[in-house]
C-alpha cells in the first residue's frame, strides 16, 4: 500500500487532506500545503482514532494561526506606556500552562501567556499582559501589587470573565490526552489548560 490521500473534512478555514501512510508507523504529523492542512497518519489506525487525533491537530494548528496574529509584544508596549508599568523582556504564547492564565520570570523579565486566550476579547488579554507587567515591579500578590494591576479600570471586570471562563465546564478535559494514546504528534505540541492564577 502506498500513501492515500483524501480530504474529507474541512476546518473552520482550510480544507484537511487525511494521508494514510504504511511508511508512517506510530506519530501523526501536520503542515498546511497550498491551502490545505495535511495530516499523515499511520495506515493501520482506526477511523475513531483518525478522527480524533487528526481533530486535535487541526484544532492545534488554527490556534496557532489565531496566535500568530496577535502582536504580544505590541500590546505590552502599549500597555505598559499607558500604565508606567516596564517592559518585558519577552513576552510569548505558551502552549504548555496548564495552571495559569499568566506567568512572568521576575528575575528575567520574560512573560508567557497562556494560548487558551487567543480568543478572548481584547481588554481580558491585555488585563493578564498588565497584571505580568506588575509582577516585574512587584514579585507578590501584595497590596502594593494590586494597586499596580487596578490602574487598568477593566481590570475587574476581565477577573470577572477569567472566573467564569475557569469555571466553565469543558467537556474536552475529561477527555484522554493525545499523550495517553498509542500515537505521537510530530509537529505540535499539546495545549496547555490553564487556569485562573
Amino acid at each position: 500500500m502506498t500513501d492515500i490521500p483524501s480530504i474529507n473534512r474541512m476546518s473552520s478555514r482550510y480544507p484537511v487532506e487525511v494521508i494514510r501512510s504504511d511508511r508512517r508507523i506510530k506519530t501523526v504529523s501536520a503542515r498546511i500545503v497550498e491551502g490545505v492542512i495535511r495530516v499523515r497518519i499511520p495506515s493501520w489506525m482506526s477511523a475513531q482514532e483518525e478522527n480524533r487525533f487528526v481533530t486535535d491537530i487541526v484544532e492545534r494548528i488554527e490556534l496557532q494561526r489565531r496566535s500568530d496574529g496577535i502582536d504580544l509584544e505590541g500590546r505590552a508596549r502599549v500597555l505598559a506606556k499607558k500604565f508606567d508599568l516596564p517592559l518585558p523582556a519577552s513576552i510569548r504564547w505558551s502552549k504548555t500552562q496548564r495552571q495559569r492564565w499568566g506567568s512572568c520570570s521576575t528575575h528575567s523579565g520574560h512573560i508567557r501567556i497562556s494560548d487558551r486566550l487567543v480568543d478572548v476579547p481584547p481588554w481580558v488579554l491585555d488585563h493578564v499582559i498588565v497584571h505580568e507587567l506588575a509582577h516585574l515591579v512587584v514579585p507578590n500578590h501584595s497590596a502594593a501589587f494590586d494597586v499596580l494591576v487596578e490602574r487598568n479600570p477593566l481590570a475587574e471586570r476581565a477577573i470577572g470573565y477569567l472566573m467564569a471562563l475557569n469555571d466553565r465546564a469543558d467537556p474536552v478535559a475529561d477527555l484522554p490526552t493525545l499523550e495517553d494514546q498509542p500515537a505521537q504528534l510530530d509537529d505540535f505540541d499539546g495545549a496547555g489548560l490553564p487556569q485562573a492564577g
